[in-house]
């Protein structure tokens, strides 16, 4: 199925060039992007990748979401990661992608043929450079996965998945209400997946956060987020961290 592009004429219109890998490159750095990219689009439950895959690209999301799953040799399916808004997806320098990378909703990438985008790594400094914050992020972020998976309740980790896409999804809009709403990017089979619980937990869960008034919906996907550090004490952590 084919999706419809963005209406972007250069780097400057994308709505993540605040936050994805070209986002420290100067106008010289962004007109070498300019000159490899191109865009993709996949419709929600389209793979893009299956494990072992040649990997021909790589590129930014621009919008939508995926997951990145892994298979077990018995056929066991485990989610391992999502990937958001300006979330970079495969890694340069591999020659093949170790995950299966589903699109959970339509999803829109801004990509880059491998072997070009390598070589444009060395020629600017500051695409290296984010790439490698962004790596350390994905580090940290996997870090703090395994403590939410190894130690915190199933509330904690209801609550720490929302905050997660709440605070992304402010982050991409500078000056965002304290009000947050977002459509949820995955379905509670999923979030069950993701976090290690049963479907019935996850539904459990998200209605009694919404009675206590942490969260808001009409439609199961539609979210409304009144307080994100009241959203943030119900994840276990520091709401002053």
């Amino acid at each position: 199925m084919t999706l419809s592009v963005p209406n972007m004429k250069s780097c400057t219109d994308c709505p993540i060039r605040y936050n994805a890998v070209c986002s420290k490159c100067e106008p010289e750095e962004i007109d070498l992007l300019e000159q490899i990219k191109y865009y993709r689009s996949y419709a929600a439950g389209q793979t893009v990748f299956f494990a072992g895959d040649p990997l021909e690209f790589v590129g930014s999301i621009v919008s939508g979401v995926a997951s990145l799953t892994r298979t077990m040799p018995d056929g066991r399916v485990q989610m391992v990661g999502l990937l958001l808004p300006a979330d970079f997806m495969g890694r340069p320098n591999r020659d093949t992608i170790d995950n299966d990378i589903v699109a959970e909703t339509d999803l829109m990438l801004c990509c880059f043929r491998r072997k070009p985008f390598e070589k444009l790594i060395e020629q600017t400094p500051h695409v290296g450079q984010r790439l490698l914050e962004m790596t350390l992020d994905e580090l940290d972020a996997a870090r703090e996965w395994m403590l939410v998976l190894g130690r915190k309740t199933a509330r904690e980790k209801i609550a720490s998945l929302l905050y997660m896409i709440a605070t992304r999804m402010v982050k991409l809009k500078p000056g965002a209400p304290e009000k947050v709403s977002f459509m949820l990017p995955i379905t509670r089979e999923t979030m069950a997946n993701y976090l290690g619980l049963t479907i019935e937990t996850v539904s459990r869960q998200m209605t009694a956060l919404k009675k206590d008034g942490i969260i808001a919906f009409d439609d199961r996907r539609d979210i409304k987020v009144p307080d994100l550090d009241a959203l943030k004490a119900e994840t276990g952590e520091d709401v002053y961290s």
